[in-house]
């Protein structure tokens, strides 16, 4: 499709946020905040890390980051995530975000990269991600 750049397995089963970028979320430059874009993917992923595993879970690692595209003000923001790999304690997402630009169906990557959760148990230590959340740890 003409206008699209995203990855194959990007669909609408896999978008987990949508949100447009404003004025306050902007450098000196008036591109997007870096930050802002991964603090969105955090958000979206953590939150399908603790729906998988049912409990609390804490950001260990984010791999592989490159920015290809700026986003601007009024850009609608697409972050797309699927489960890659569910260890003893910890979830792998796979993430990508996508910019629709302003008034158009032209759609651009922006990032990529592959975040890891712990999940974390009452106690505050990592606990199994399998086992039910209302069973006693």
């Amino acid at each position: 499709m003409v206008g699209m750049e995203r990855s194959a397995w990007t669909n609408n089963n896999n978008l987990v946020a949508r949100v447009v970028a404003l004025h306050r979320d902007t450098n000196a430059a008036g591109d997007v905040f870096g930050g802002w874009v991964v603090s969105h993917m955090d958000l979206a992923a953590v939150t399908m890390a603790e729906d998988r595993a049912g409990c609390k879970c804490v950001t260990v690692s984010i791999d592989g980051l490159v920015f290809r595209h700026p986003m601007m003000v009024g850009d609608e923001l697409n972050v797309y995530a699927r489960i890659t790999k569910i260890g003893r304690t910890s979830i792998a997402i796979e993430v990508e975000a996508v910019r629709r630009i302003r008034r158009t169906s032209i759609c651009q990557k922006v990032t990529h990269g592959y975040f890891t959760y712990v999940a974390i148990g009452v106690d505050g230590r990592p606990r199994p991600v399998d086992i039910a959340p209302w069973l006693p740890q």
